[in-house]
């Protein structure tokens, strides 16, 4: 990897935050994770760096191509490359190993950065709607205070933290905001911070999809924030799917696809296309004779008058969900004629209707491949699996956990700007 300033991920996911900053030159020093699944993607992703920075990318297409088993690849770097991704939970009970480990990952280097957001279901409007107590007392509302942990041990001279529009207004039981507790503790620290609520489709993502990033700096230090350069491209959402294979519902494959010429800039300008390495994850989910049905409705809708369809305003025998008073837009096209899409979200692991593929002869739902595209990860970004989850889940819910790659680059870029 390329030797720069050295920075710590706290609570990873699949590495979209991550991949951005390693992309503007910063030095990942460790990644902590509790999922299993996203460790072993952030694995695989840390061992493609280390061999892409030695020329020797071809062991990793030799892993993609099914050559070389995942214990076999991992050989390939060196152990410590393998173990500075931490599978553990931040706790009082973890952090002492967790500390350990990192300070030997470090090996007396100063440590620069910190990024990282905890979990947004505690935050998010949807998590809370959800949850019959609407999250208050969960467990997740105060992680932020381990974060804190981390700044106090390694007082590095920044940090970004990330998470959903929703820690604005979210509420502790008193009626006081989590985001001004959270900010007085950062100040303890010894940090300033600032922040803005940035919409992915103004830094190049074709996905609306809004983030709080705020940054911390060590010191009394104001107007430092580095707030990235927007980019908004002349293109639209049909550029991601456009040199796919087509594949109808249940298939595809995890593995390799073969696909097909791409002549336009924005996949290539955005980081997405690598001619060079296996593009994976083109898979699509089975489904049912009814599902199939209401996509070819939602679809026709959408083509004919633009508009999302409703659930209620099917005919009463394709209406069988029992809850009709909320989330009526599960059955959500992703329109390729428009300059973004609506947010790739987690749960599309469970349900498989919030985005359709908009072409009809191609009547499923969106496949991992497309949705990582839609959150600007590389084609040769591989979601990791482990043997007791099935495979599709743990890509998709690691997709749309993430922060999409390419916002992540810009915010690295300007952070990169102003360090000094």
């Amino acid at each position: 990897m390329n030797r720069g300033l050295k920075f710590l991920d706290l609570f990873a996911g699949a590495g979209g935050l991550s991949e951005g900053f390693i992309q503007a030159g910063f030095e990942p020093v460790a990644h902590i994770e509790s999922d299993k699944a996203a460790c072993f993607t952030l694995r695989t992703r840390m061992a493609y760096h280390y061999l892409k920075d030695r020329d020797r990318v071809e062991l990793y297409a030799d892993y993609l191509n099914g050559i070389l088993s995942r214990p076999d690849f991992y050989e390939q770097v060196p152990e410590r490359i393998i173990k500075s991704v931490i599978n553990a939970e931040i706790g009082d009970e973890t952090l002492p190993d967790i500390f350990r480990r990192v300070d030997a990952l470090l090996d007396n280097c100063r440590l620069d950065l910190i990024v990282g957001g905890p979990p947004c279901q505690a935050y998010s409007l949807i998590g809370r709607s959800r949850d019959l107590n609407r999250m208050k007392g969960d467990k997740r509302n105060y992680l932020y205070n381990y974060y804190a942990k981390f700044l106090k041990r390694y007082k590095p001279l920044y940090f970004v933290f990330e998470n959903v529009t929703g820690l604005l207004s979210a509420k502790n039981e008193d009626g006081s905001r989590y985001f001004d507790a959270m900010l007085s503790l950062f100040r303890e620290c010894g940090y300033k911070t600032d922040f803005l609520n940035l919409s992915a489709e103004n830094y190049g993502v074709l996905q609306r999809r809004k983030r709080i990033i705020l940054v911390g700096r060590r010191g009394k230090e104001t107007d430092f924030y580095p707030e990235p350069d927007e980019w908004n491209p002349d293109t639209c959402v049909r550029e991601i799917f456009c040199d796919l294979p087509t594949i109808a519902a249940g298939e595809g494959v995890p593995g390799p696809c073969n696909v097909g010429p791409y002549h336009g800039p924005y996949q290539y300008k955005a980081g997405i296309r690598n001619d060079d390495l296996p593009v994976t994850w083109h898979q699509a989910r089975p489904n049912t004779e009814q599902d199939l049905e209401i996509y070819r409705i939602a679809v026709d809708q959408w083509n004919k008058k633009k508009t999302r369809l409703n659930y209620n305003m099917l005919p009463p025998r394709l209406k069988t969900h029992r809850h009709r008073n909320s989330f009526l837009d599960r059955f959500k096209v992703v329109a390729w004629d428009l300059p973004f899409s609506h947010t790739v979200v987690a749960h599309i692991a469970k349900d498989g209707h919030y985005y359709i593929h908009p072409d009809v002869n191609q009547n499923r739902s969106i496949t991992p491949r497309e949705a990582a595209r839609l959150q600007t990860f590389p084609d040769s970004y591989y979601f990791e699996s482990v043997r007791d989850v099935p495979r599709r889940t743990p890509a998709f819910r690691q997709i749309g956990n993430a922060v999409p790659v390419l916002l992540a680059r810009k915010i690295a870029d300007k952070l990169q700007e102003v360090w000094l």
